[in-house]
Parts: structure tokens; C-alpha cells; sequence
């Protein structure tokens, strides 16, 4: 089979077994997302629908492309990843200290990092799979690890701790499922327990030098929260107070009282990172269960796309996809109900931002097309 008819196969797809259940799940998290950032904030939800579109379509070209033939291509990949995060740490615009962002004029910004993610997972796939029968080798594991830590290290350099947490998760994840022994992990955690207690203590030192100040202020924060109430922790205190004033049905969309986030401007850049706060206040105890449901329904058919395929590296790429988008929300929801401590990840689907929603997309388009595979005539 010649490159023009490998690129090309997708027109024998059976169109019958297309997941539908999946791109309804994503396009009704996305609408969703969409009135909640208009009664966030204002001049954002227009933005956000034209990502959305955007978004759609690519998720549709991507489902019907084989993802056998886009592994192919896993260096040029590969070296177009670190090359876009090396850029933006050289030409990119600094906010707050932090250099993670392309401008596009008026059209905004574009972060890499969110595409690195979808970027990296189809790279790891390929490391992984290509050298599965070693894969608990320790310098197979070095070898895999130098190269997928080179992006998250320049990432971390932005600096970008919660982004370089979901590489993290990511990576663990599919090494796990990519065959690592259970006999290596022991010895893994044996040795890594105790070196997890030591940087707990190290960065909580004044002569630490891993964390940024407001990274450690925000750890200090969550673990004395008195200490911090009108600093670092505010903003966590106001978004659990903001998500209970909702109680069950939420005061509605587009409420302005003084006494709510948006109109008592008690939290910042409520339409990203602190979106759910949002849902539970004008959606109340219902709609923060309905985005939980979507969002968890998104993960099991990843999961699900997982399970059922008989290609291993269609196994992986869905793997990674499904623990990206479960660690996000995860994160994202502890962080707005103060259970875990304050960074700035976005809610799937759901928070405002171009970048994360057309890399999530991405990302599904490539599990879609995984599960497509069954249908092949």
C-alpha cells in the first residue's frame, strides 16, 4: 500500500460505528462551557463558540485520519513540540512573570503547551510501544524519560508547575499500562515514597530553590489557610463560599448581584480557572453534578475506546487522552472546592481558553478514530 492510499483509507471507514455518543458528550460540555463563560465574564463566550466550531471541525477531520498513519510521524513531532516550546520561551509575552503564550493580535494568544500535551502523548505511544518488551528495563525507562522530559522541563521553565503535573500524570499512566512490571513499580515506590517526604520537607525550606514564590505560597496556603486568608487563599475561600451560596438549583445564569463571584469581582479570571465555582453558584448542587456527569461520562468512553480496541497503540494514545482530561478535572474541581491547593488548570471543555479546548478536541478526534477501526470494511 502506497503512502496516497494509506493517507486516504478513511473513506472505507463504516460510518455506522462512529461514536456518536462521545462527540455528543464533548459538543454538550462544550455549550455548556460556553453559557457559563458568558455569565462569567463578559466579551469571552463569542471567542469561546468560535473556538468551538473551530474546534468541531478538527475533531472531525482528525476522527476520519489513522491514527496508524499520524504515529508515523512521531519525531518531526516530536521536534516541532520542543521547538514551539523553546520559542515561546524566547519570543513569547510575559504575564504575571510567566512566559506560556504566542500573541495573536486581536485574535488573543495561543499557549504550545496545550497542544504539547496531544503532541506528546502520540510521541510516548510511540517510545512505548516500540520497546514494549523492555519497557521494564530501567535504562529503556531512562531512556523514554530523558526523552519526554525534555518538553516538560521547558515547560517547567515558563514557569508552568500545574501543566508539567499533567505531563507527569500522563506519562505514569502510560507506562503503566504500557506493561510496566509490578515488580519494578514496588521498587519504585519503595524508593520513591521516601524521596516524596524529603521534597515535602525541602520546599517547605527558605533556601529551596524548585519553587517559585507564589507556587509555594499557594502550598503554604492550603495547608494554613488562616495564615493566608486575604492572600493566597481568598481566592479559594471565596469560590467554596460562592459554590454553596448555590445550594441546589444555583441563582441562575447571568446573576449580577453584589453578592455573587461576578458581581462582587470575588474572584479573578473566574471563566478559567475557577469556572466550576461559577457552575455551582448559578447552577447550584444540579448543574455541578450534570458537569461532573459529562465529564466523567467523556473519561469512561476514552476508557472504554481503551478496552475495547485490539491495537496497542490505539490502547495507549486513548489511555492518555482519558487520564489528561481526568486529571484536569479532577484538579480543577479540588482546587474551586479547596480540597486541593490553588494552580491554575483549566476544566475540560468547560473553562475559557482557545488552546485547551482545541487540543482536547484533538485529543478526542484521536480516540474516535480508534474506535472507528472496528468498523473498517
Amino acid at each position: 500500500m502506497n503512502l496516497y492510499e494509506d493517507r486516504f483509507r478513511f473513506l472505507n471507514y463504516n460510518l455506522k460505528k462512529y461514536n456518536w455518543r462521545l462527540l455528543l458528550l464533548v459538543i454538550a460540555a462544550s455549550i455548556l462551557g460556553v453559557f457559563v463563560i458568558e455569565s462569567a465574564a463578559d466579551g469571552y463566550a463569542r471567542k469561546q463558540l468560535i473556538g468551538l466550531m473551530i474546534g468541531l471541525v478538527g475533531l472531525i477531520i482528525i476522527s476520519f485520519i489513522d491514527f496508524n498513519f499520524i504515529l508515523k510521524f512521531h519525531w518531526p513531532i516530536y521536534f516541532l513540540s520542543v521547538l514551539m516550546l523553546v520559542a515561546v520561551l524566547i519570543f513569547g509575552v510575559e504575564v504575571n512573570g510567566a512566559r506560556r503564550w504566542f500573541s495573536l493580535g486581536s485574535f488573543g494568544t495561543i499557549q504550545p503547551s496545550e497542544f504539547a500535551k496531544i503532541m506528546m502523548i502520540i510521541v510516548l505511544t510511540k517510545l512505548i510501544v516500540d520497546r514494549r518488551g523492555q519497557i521494564s528495563q530501567l535504562k529503556t525507562l531512562l531512556m523514554i524519560g530523558i526523552i519526554y522530559m525534555i518538553p516538560v522541563f521547558l515547560i517547567y521553565r515558563e514557569p508552568n508547575m500545574s501543566t508539567t503535573l499533567v505531563f507527569l500524570f500522563i506519562f505514569l499512566m502510560m507506562i503503566f499500562c504500557g506493561g510496566l512490571s509490578y515488580k519494578f513499580i514496588g521498587r519504585v515506590c519503595l524508593f520513591g515514597v521516601p524521596v516524596l517526604g524529603f521534597l515535602a520537607w525541602y520546599i517547605q525550606q527558605p533556601f529551596q530553590i524548585l519553587l517559585h514564590g507564589y507556587q509555594l505560597n499557594r502550598i503554604l496556603a492550603f495547608l494554613n489557610p488562616s495564615e493566608y486568608q486575604q492572600t493566597t487563599a481568598n481566592q479559594q475561600y471565596n469560590s467554596v463560599m460562592a459554590i454553596g451560596s448555590g445550594m441546589i438549583t444555583g441563582k441562575g445564569l447571568n446573576n449580577n448581584t453584589i453578592t455573587s463571584v461576578k458581581g462582587g469581582n470575588f474572584i479573578s479570571e473566574q471563566q478559567t480557572d475557577f469556572i466550576f465555582s461559577v457552575i455551582g453558584e448559578e447552577l447550584g448542587f444540579i448543574g455541578s453534578c450534570i458537569t461532573i456527569i459529562l465529564l466523567a461520562c467523556i473519561v469512561y468512553e476514552c476508557l472504554k475506546v481503551a478496552k475495547n480496541t485490539t491495537n496497542i497503540n490505539g490502547r495507549l494514545i486513548a489511555i492518555g487522552v482519558a487520564s489528561m482530561i481526568a486529571f484536569q478535572t479532577f484538579v480543577n474541581i479540588g482546587v474551586a472546592t479547596n480540597l486541593l491547593p490553588n494552580t491554575g488548570l483549566p476544566l475540560p471543555f468547560i473553562s475559557y481558553g482557545l488552546s485547551s479546548l482545541l487540543a482536547n478536541m484533538a485529543g478526542i478526534g484521536l480516540v474516535i478514530n480508534i474506535d472507528l477501526q472496528k468498523g473498517r470494511r
